[in-house]
């Protein structure tokens, strides 16, 4: 499997760099780089960033002695082309399988890939996920509350998302064909009408988004059984 990582966002909500920031004592994107270096059937790394910050990562993969980096390719000025970006460097590997991983999410862990990885081989698509066991609310733009959203059945999407690599790869031409636009690649799927099974990830698994989540992850981390 040959996995891409989604890292050329802004932080515009942030304030600040996130994937560069300090946690645990590693920067953000490390953790992620490392999980995927450490799953045995990775093997090899596309890490997609902003055109400005490819050597910067670079530098970081080899400071982190992360030996299955592929390349750092620049992506583009949304998601849904930064994969595109990814896939095109990827395709020349010829895995069969590809996992596209949100770098903000450093969280995620070896078995979780390889958990995602075993669904996805027995169904050609999966995504790791966990149910929603917030109350949910439909609000007006001013925060008014319309009503409520029964959560049975309905999950929090995470990353990885892990297909095989003609399936994401058809359902990225047809996106690029037609001008979509796609926030994750089960949508790129859905496109299709291929479905796409969940991966049940109950350990924490969230994106860094809120200078608070650092925190979180970081006492995630420190307690996390080796």
């Amino acid at each position: 499997m040959i996995a891409i990582m989604v890292a050329a966002g802004t932080s515009r909500r942030m304030g600040f760099d996130k994937l560069t920031a300090d946690l645990a004592g590693k920067p953000v994107v490390a953790h992620s780089m490392l999980a995927f270096e450490a799953c045995p059937s990775v093997e090899r790394i596309v890490l997609v960033t902003r055109e400005d910050r490819v050597e910067e990562f670079e530098a970081l993969a080899r400071q982190y002695d992360v030996s299955k980096i592929l390349s750092v390719v620049p992506g583009g000025a949304e998601r849904h082309l930064s994969v595109w970006k990814g896939l095109q460097a990827a395709h020349a590997k010829g895995s069969d399988y590809v996992a596209v991983h949100d770098a903000a999410r450093p969280l995620i862990t070896p078995d979780a890939i390889e958990a995602c990885l075993a669904t996805a081989r027995h169904h050609g698509a999966s995504a790791c996920a966990s149910p929603v066991s917030d109350t949910l609310k439909r609000a007006t733009v001013d925060g008014a509350v319309t009503g409520s959203v029964e959560r049975d059945h309905v999950w929090a999407m995470q990353t990885p998302q892990i297909f095989l690599m003609e399936l994401l790869e058809r359902a990225y031409r047809q996106i690029m064909r037609q001008g979509a636009a796609v926030t994750d690649e089960v949508s790129a799927l859905q496109s299709l009408g291929v479905s796409v099974m969940l991966t049940r990830i109950d350990a924490p698994n969230f994106k860094i988004t809120l200078p608070g989540d650092l925190t979180l992850a970081r006492l995630i981390l420190e307690n996390r059984v080796p």
